[in-house]
């Protein structure tokens, strides 16, 4: 299928400022690629070893490639925890056991199989598991922005804000396939605004029960309109449903816009309220308000 390629002057491009949080630069790079790329040396030469000599290099491809995967899901998951303001940490400290894993990888296909000396795998395992830290650092350790918020009120939120962020990532997975590049960056700019939303709620769990329908049913159908939108005009090019579709996200964008600062709004009305009731008490006990 062909694929349209269009910038900002081009016909049907998307007018107004590019969102910064659209052009978020993508956690998995070359270095991550490399790791994968790097263990299959250890399959050319192992076929040309003995069987023990086989075995340990074909022992340390599999360590290797399971410690290229492991990195790169922890700085995926690094990279979702530093974009919340409120977040758990990674419930398993991926780029650590790929630190391990490196190490007892390039220890293996350092293996003599004649003498099995201990000196140089000792020697290889160190490097490897040193360096790797040293590259991909460790894994966020403790929880963020948490403090003073209700346990199982976070857990809802953390919940119901993944969820969500499933959707958003269906969404922009399915417009790829309809190859509009001005859709995939409305696509992605609506992300932003929804994102934003999930920044609010994760500031103040209160606010999950306003924006509930949001997180769940909205971007749900919304996740589902992109599917069958970008089905349908790959097989038939149907403009009608490109400017429907296009009408949807503005309204999307709008609405969820307007919600979002409807709760800010409800939050500062909390904390006005919050702040004359302390006001009222410090007045019955006859100390003076600077509040």
């Amino acid at each position: 299928m062909a694929e349209r390629y269009g910038g900002k002057f081009s016909p049907g491009a998307a007018s107004g400022p590019v969102q910064p949080g659209s052009l978020r630069r993508h956690p998995v790079g070359a270095r991550v690629k490399f790791l994968f790329i790097a263990p299959f040396a250890l399959i050319l030469v192992a076929f040309q070893q003995s069987v023990v000599g086989m075995a340990l290099d074909l022992a340390a491809f599999g360590d290797l490639m399971l410690a290229a995967w492991l990195t790169r899901e922890g700085l995926k998951a690094e990279d979702a925890y530093n974009s919340r303001r409120v977040a758990k940490k990674p419930a398993i400290p991926r780029k650590m056991f790929a630190s391990l894993l490196t190490g007892s990888g390039l220890a293996l296909a350092g293996i003599d199989p004649a003498t099995f000396s201990p000196i140089e795998p000792i020697i290889y395992f160190v490097l490897g598991a040193v360096l790797h830290f040293f590259a991909f650092g460790l894994d966020p350790m403790r929880d963020k922005g948490t403090e003073g918020m209700d346990g199982f009120q976070t857990d809802r939120v953390a919940r119901a804000v993944d969820e969500a962020e499933g959707h958003l990532a269906a969404m922009r997975d399915a417009i790829r396939r309809a190859g509009i590049p001005a859709l995939e960056r409305r696509v992605a700019d609506f992300s932003v605004t929804a994102q934003r939303m999930f920044r609010v709620v994760e500031e103040d769990p209160r606010d999950l029960t306003g924006a509930r329908r949001y997180l769940g049913v909205y971007l749900l159908g919304a996740r589902d309109a992109t599917v069958q939108f970008a089905d349908l005009y790959a097989r038939s090019r149907n403009e009608e449903a490109r400017r429907d579709y296009a009408k949807l996200l503005d309204d999307l964008e709008s609405s969820f816009s307007q919600k979002t600062e409807k709760l800010l709004l409800d939050d500062k009305s909390s904390l006005d309220v919050e702040i004359e009731v302390l006001r009222d008490r410090l007045a019955r006990e006859g100390v003076r308000s600077e509040i």
